[in-house]
């Protein structure tokens, strides 16, 4: 968004804007205006991190295998292979109870 269209309200022209500047500018100061205007952009700033961080929350997220996992899933495998059992298409709960009746 630019700054032009950031001024723009439907219904206010530039004199009415020029007014609100100015009982503004007799409301806060002219010193005071730099520190409401640097608030007003952290607020915005604030306000789009947070709307940022609840998008990604919403959205699921995919976690990569650790080590571990992939580590045990391949000594399931390994496992199974010895005792002629495929793997293939099984979970790791399923090859464990494959495995087990197997021994």
């Amino acid at each position: 968004m630019s700054l032009n269209q950031a001024l723009i309200i439907p219904g206010f022209g530039p004199s009415e804007m020029m007014i609100i500047a100015f009982i503004v500018m007799l409301l806060f100061g002219a010193q005071k205006l730099p520190e409401l205007a640097r608030s007003l952009g952290k607020s915005k700033g604030e306000f789009e991190k947070g709307k940022h961080d609840s998008e990604s929350d919403s959205k699921p997220e995919v976690e990569p295998k650790s080590d571990s996992v992939m580590k045990s899933r391949e000594e399931l495998e390994k496992a199974a292979k010895e005792l002629g059992i495929d793997p293939v298409g099984k979970s790791d709960s399923e090859l464990r109870d494959a495995i087990k009746q197997n021994l």
